[in-house]
This record gives C-alpha cells, sequence and structure tokens, in this order.
C-alpha cells in the first residue's frame, strides 16, 4: 500500500488516521481541504484546485484525506492502492465538528487563513455533517464505483477497528515526522 485514498463525513476522524498512515508507513500526507481553500474560506478556480490534486498525487506513495468525488476522483482512484472509508456514527462526526470548532486550535489540515467560527455558514456545514450518510455519501459511492470498483476498498467502523488496521501495518524503518 502506497497510495491510500481515505473517504468519511467531516469529523470521521480522515486527517487523523492519515497522519497516523503516513507516521506508520512513511507516507506523505495529503489534505485536500488545504489544497481547495483559499485564506477566508474562497473557493479557487476549478481548475486551480485540479492542478493542485494532481501535483500532489503525482508522487509514488501518498495517503490522501477527504471526498472531493466529482472533482478528483479521476485524478486519484486510478492511481490508489486502496481506498479506506470511515464508518463512523453521524452523532459521533457531529459532535467532534463542534467540538474542534469551539477549541478553534490550528489544524493541520486546515488551509492557511481559513479559521473555524460557529456563524450560518458553519450551521449550514453542521447540516451537511448530520445529512452526510444520506445526502452525500450515496453520490461519492457512485462516483468511486464508476471510477474506481476494481480498487480495495476496506470499511473501518470505530477506533478500535483504526487502532487494528493500523497495528496490523508493518511500520517503516524512517518513520515520517509530520
Amino acid at each position: 500500500m502506497q497510495r491510500i485514498v481515505i473517504l468519511g463525513n467531516a469529523g470521521s476522524g480522515k486527517s487523523t488516521l492519515a497522519r497516523a498512515l503516513g507516521k506508520r508507513r512513511n507516507l506523505p500526507v495529503v489534505h485536500l481541504d488545504t489544497l481547495f481553500w483559499e485564506p477566508g474560506w474562497v473557493e479557487p478556480d476549478a481548475e486551480q484546485f485540479r492542478e493542485r490534486v494532481r501535483a500532489a498525487v503525482a508522487p509514488a506513495a501518498w495517503v490522501c484525506e477527504g471526498n472531493y468525488a466529482r472533482r478528483t476522483f479521476d485524478l486519484r482512484l486510478p492511481r490508489a492502492d486502496l481506498i479506506i472509508w470511515l464508518d463512523t456514527p453521524r452523532l459521533t462526526c457531529f459532535t467532534r465538528v463542534i467540538t474542534r470548532s469551539l477549541m478553534n486550535r490550528p489544524r493541520p489540515d486546515l488551509a492557511a487563513g481559513c479559521t473555524e467560527k460557529l456563524d450560518r455558514a458553519f450551521l449550514t456545514f453542521l447540516n451537511f455533517v448530520w445529512n452526510f450518510d444520506r445526502g452525500y455519501r450515496p453520490g461519492i459511492e457512485a462516483v468511486r464505483l464508476a471510477i474506481g470498483p476494481q480498487i480495495p476498498t476496506l470499511h473501518l467502523r470505530g477506533p478500535r477497528q483504526i487502532a487494528a488496521f493500523l497495528d496490523s501495518l508493518p511500520a517503516t524503518p524512517e518513520a515520517c515526522l509530520e
């Protein structure tokens, strides 16, 4: 496994798992949100974002976390060795998103100049998180199956399964420090 795509709801643990995998397997970590958002939560030009993703997944090895299915699956999935779906319960995701936003600490998976705040946009985002499995996941899964049905897909639900998966992987001698 040299190229891993991690999918899931906001607050599901994608970034945390990506960092842990990167460290354990000495792989660079790509956080799609840092490639997508401009300072102040401004969306980039679509082609500009695709170019950033194209460059990020050009190397021989990486862990890439984030959905952006219709925008980037055609760039990422054909190169992926494994897809990991985090099947985290929505209440857990919802609680994590609120907690991390209230803590307001810098996160490596957020783009520079983007800070989380409790405003109308945040309430809209919470609606997205709550309705992810019913409203968004089926579309992501349909694109995944259309572009990469042959890619092994692992479903992990909860901290125990994630820890068991990480423990099952041999560490590389030169552990990556992110």
